[in-house]
Parts: structure tokens; sequence; C-alpha cells
């Protein structure tokens, strides 16, 4: 081995003992170590356990204190959100809710159903509405000046814009006449039309003239307005086939999404409707709005129950008297309708004023309404009664059995085997109504109360479906149970003057008919009431008819949304829109306001 060699292996053997001198230094020193934490250990932790336990009391109670303090903040953090957090509607959601009547078109030239109405309402602007206290108001119309009550002239809001953005003006106006008047176009309201003229006077003002005076003209004027920039390349022979009938556009409150077919068999469909941030009068507070299409109350109530809608427009007393109060919020508000039993004048029996007078004393009515939901308010006249200024003076008839027998009697009608006679002839009325559970509610009572005075009454309930052709046409009923519809003016001429087309009584009398063609000639509210006046008390004496009840609008809706204030007046069932946009379908937690 060379030097080299050696010096290389003693210096490896001097590492390896200096290596394990290290080894038994570090672990001298490890030991060193935890010895002393060991005595720490005792020092500060075991010898002092015992004086632990000696204060226990203390900390227990110091717990208990905090314990205190943190269960005081929690019921102060509640008694603040009570005191000034509350729950209340709140802007966004969906309102679902649910309509009779199937959905043939979304053009209001020819809507018809309670559905179809609903959605023109919601869809399209119209130059005047009625508002949530009944009365007519401005919609796309501004202001109107009347010349002689022939020349109307309206000027409009110059802020309506259609759902693409394109405004609204007075020529669409005078181009929505114009398709309501055609005898091409076929629209629901052509006859209603024909002889009124319409010009545009600029783009903000329109004028009509009436081939004769009509007080009641405003009344008409709520027709919903077509786009002519979209509308004018359509023949007017296919508009109603056209696909602008299945998806429009329109300028109301809310526009078109979506027409589902849910249903083929029942016809079922839901119109799904955004809202119109842009909308003139402000933009609605719901998010979005449904119209779930029903054939009849059933199955709206079973809607309702289900959850698939949650609110349900004009439902009937039977299904509203099932809906869950516990969930639900229903409301009966009236509107100005009549439901009143119709005399056919034709008829031979029916001739004699001492009978039908004697019909009238024997007829109950507040029994019938007693047995309506909603307890519908009294009607005894031809009209509503807060429509015409001083007709309180026109007494209303008086139930009194006693006396309907004796005029019967002095008519020489006898009770032969319970049933009355005279001159070997029955006292037996056909009495017809509609399909409708309030209706026929109405016709048992009715014909009960008849019975009782010794008529033998036919009680007959025809299917909606071939009501008008079978019944009305056909003058088929010795006395008609139906609803008249008066409106929002008192204007009932259609009914009850000779020449009405809707005078289902075959009603003449030489005083009504001046009082009724006179009556609409002048919009001086004095003169009018006086007009009608007299119309009411020749018509209480002649006994065409009997009034039975103001018909009620009922609706309900979850206690969850805002829709329809008990206190809001209702012209008809489409008018319970007038309040839409401060509807909502939610409920949140929000500030109270001091």
């Amino acid at each position: 081995m060379d030097d080299n060699n050696k010096a290389a292996w003693r210096e490896r053997i001097q590492l390896k003992k200096r290596s394990k001198t290290l080894k038994k230094t570090a672990q001298k020193q490890a030991r060193k170590v935890e010895g002393a934490t060991m005595r720490h250990a005792h020092r500060f932790l075991v010898s002092r356990w015992d004086k632990v336990r000696e204060i226990r009391l203390h900390i227990i109670v110091w717990l208990g204190s905090v314990a205190v303090l943190i269960a005081l903040v929690g019921l102060q953090m509640v008694w603040f959100q009570r005191s000034y957090v509350t729950r209340a509607a709140v802007s966004g959601g969906t309102y679902a809710e649910a309509i009779k009547g199937s959905i043939d078109t979304l053009n209001p030239l020819y809507a018809t159903k309670p559905a179809e109405l609903a959605a023109s309402h919601l869809l399209f602007s119209s130059l005047y509405e009625n508002d949530t206290t009944g009365h007519l108001r401005g919609d796309v119309a501004k202001s109107m000046t009347i010349d002689g009550d022939k020349v109307f002239t309206v000027k409009l809001r110059p802020d309506v814009r259609w759902h693409d953005g394109e405004p609204l003006t007075a020529n669409d106006v005078v181009y929505t006449v114009g398709l309501m008047r055609s005898q091409v176009v076929r629209s629901v309201m052509t006859a209603s039309w024909q002889g009124v003229g319409v010009s545009r006077v600029d783009d903000q003002t329109v004028q009509f003239t009436l081939p004769a005076a009509y007080a009641a003209f405003p009344q008409a004027l709520t027709f919903a307005i077509l786009p002519e920039h979209i509308l004018k390349t359509v023949d007017q022979s296919v508009i109603r086939e056209s696909t602008y009938s299945k998806a429009p556009i329109g300028s109301g409150p809310f526009k078109l999404r979506l027409l589902q077919n849910v249903s083929t068999a029942d016809d079922r469909k839901i119109v799904h409707m955004d809202a119109n941030r842009d909308y003139y009068l402000g933009s609605p507070r719901l998010d979005h709005l449904q119209l779930h299409t029903y054939s009849d109350s059933d199955g709206m109530g079973k809607a309702l129950r289900t959850g698939e809608v949650n609110a349900a427009s004009d439902i009937d007393s039977t299904t509203a008297q099932h809906v869950d109060d516990k969930r639900f919020i229903t409301v009966a508000l009236p509107v100005n309708s009549g439901v009143y039993a119709m005399f056919n004048l034709a008829q031979p029996t029916l001739k004699d004023q001492a009978v039908r007078r004697a019909l009238q004393m024997g007829t109950d009515t507040t029994a019938i309404r007693k047995k309506l939901y909603g307890n519908p308010q009294p009607l005894s006249l031809p009209f509503i009664g807060s429509q015409v200024s001083g007709v309180t003076g026109i007494a209303a008839p008086v139930y009194d059995k006693g006396t309907a027998k004796q005029l019967l009697e002095n008519s020489g009608w006898k009770v032969v085997n319970g049933v009355r006679n005279k001159a070997g002839l029955e006292l037996r009325l056909r009495v017809v109504t509609r399909k409708n559970s309030d209706y026929e509610v109405a016709l048992q009572s009715l014909a009960g109360q008849w019975r009782e005075l010794g008529v033998k009454v036919d009680s007959v309930v025809v299917d909606m479906s071939t009501f008008t052709q079978d019944v009305l046409h056909d003058r088929n009923y010795d006395v008609l149970l139906d609803e008249l519809v008066i409106g929002g003016d008192p204007d009932v001429f259609a009914y009850w003057h000779s020449r009405g087309l809707l005078n289902f009584t075959g009603y003449a009398s030489q005083v009504s008919d001046d009082a009724l063609s006179s009556a609409r000639t002048t919009s001086n509210p004095m003169l009018r009431s006086v007009k009608y006046m007299n119309f009411a008390r020749q018509w209480s004496g002649d006994v065409p008819a009997i009034g039975l009840y103001q018909s009620n609008f009922i609706y309900t809706h979850s206690k969850d949304t805002r829709s329809i204030d008990t206190d809001e007046k209702i012209v008809s069932p489409d008018d319970h829109y007038a309040g839409v946009r401060y509807w909502t379908a939610e409920q949140g937690r929000v500030y109270k306001t001091p």
C-alpha cells in the first residue's frame, strides 16, 4: 500500500470515530430535553389539575353566563326581525291563472271566449279601458273632445310602442277600425261598427264621426288596437288564418312568448307571456304571466288543488265552495251584469200582466241569493242601480206569497189537484236555462217557489253548444233564466227596446221605447238620468222580467300572490286585469317602512 492510500484509510477511521461521538452526544442532549419537558408538564399541568377541580364551579358559572349572553343576542336578532322585517309581496316570478274556454285565436278581431278575451286584454292596448274603480279611463288615449255627441276627437299618447319597438300612431287606430268594419275580415265586431266614420287628423289624433248622436260611444273605444305595419301586407280575407293570429305583436303590458298545446283531447293550451319592460304605463312587477285554459270549472278546481296554477278566474259557486281556504283567498265581486227570469210575452198565459205580477210577488229573490256562493247583490231594475242617480225612488218588489196567490185567484186561475187551471187550461210554464251550476241552483229554487203558488213548472237545462240555436233563436221557452251583460253604461236599448236585437221577451212599450231612444242621444248626465228613470218605472210596472240577482265574478288566488283587491269594481270579467301591473307571484322578507 502506498503512502496516499494509507493516509486515506486513516482519515476514514477517524471520521467513523467522530460520527459515533456525535451520535452519543445527540442522544444525551435528547434525554436532557425529554426530562425537562416532563418536569415542565408535571409542574404546569399535572400538579395544577387539582387546582382546576377546585375552581370548576367558577368555570361552569362563566360558561353559563356566556351561553345566556349568546341566547340574549339571538333573541334580540329575532325581535329585530319581527319589529323591522316582515313578509310581503316582492317583484318577479310567474303568475299562472286558470281560465275557462279554449283558445282558437289570439287575434282580438275574433276573440269571443273568456280565455281569448283575457289574452287580448293582456297583449294589446286600447284607446280606453275600465279601471279598478269601474270607471272608464284613458289607455292609449290622452284626452277626448265631444261635439254634439256625434264627433269624438281623441288625442293619443306619444310614447306608446309596439312590442317590436315601432311607435303606435293614429294610423294604427284607423287601420283597426277598418278591419272591424270589413265584411271580408269577418270580425265579431263588424255589425257594431257599420256607419262609423274614422279619420286621421295627425300622428297623435284620430276622429270618429257617428251617423247619429250616441252618448255611450266612449264605451265602444275599448277595442284592441292592431299594428298596421305588420298586417298591411296580409290579405284581409286570410287574416284569421294568418300566423299573426297565433303569434301576434301587441302593445300591452305583456308580450307573447309561446302558445303551448298541452292536450289535444280536451284542447288544453297555455299562453306564456313575458312582462313588457318598455310598457308606457310602467313595467309590470311580474316577470311572467301564464293563462291555462280549461273546459269547465271542475278542471280549474283540480288545477288549483294540484298546484298547476296559483289562481283561477270566474269560477262557479260549486268550485268556490271546495277551494282550500288555508291555501287560497277567494273573492266574489259584483260585475255589471244581471240574471233575470224573462217572460216570453208571445205566450198567451204570460200576456196577462196580473199573472206576471203574481209570479214576481211569489218569487223570493233573497232565498235564491242565499243559495249562491258569495250571496250576490239584489237586482230589481233593468240596469245596475248605481249607474243612474235617483233610482232609489223606485221601490223594489216585495215578496208576498199570499198576495201572489190572491192575484192568481182574482184572474180566474183556480187550484185543481194542486195545479191552477183556467177554462180547462193548466198554468204550466217551461222555464229554460243554460248549463251552469249557479243558474241551475237559481232555477231549482225559482221552480220550487212557483210550484207553491200552484204553477206547474217544467225545468229545462240546455247545453251551451245548442243553447243559442235551440233556445234563443227559436224562442223555445215560456220563461228564460239567463244573464244580461249591461256593461259600463246603462244603455240597455238592445234588451228592452221593441227593436232591440237581443229583446228576448218581445217587450214593447211606447213609453219605454221613447225613453231608451232619447237617453242614448245625450251625454248630459242629469237628462240621461231622468230618461232612464222614466224607462225603469214603466219597465217595473209592466213586469216583462224578474231581476233575480247581480252577477258575481268569483276569483281565487294563493295566499303567496297578490292580485285582485276586495274593494275593486269590475265591469266585466276580462276587466279584472285593470291592476295587473301591480300583481305579484311571490313573497319575501322586506324591511318595514316607518
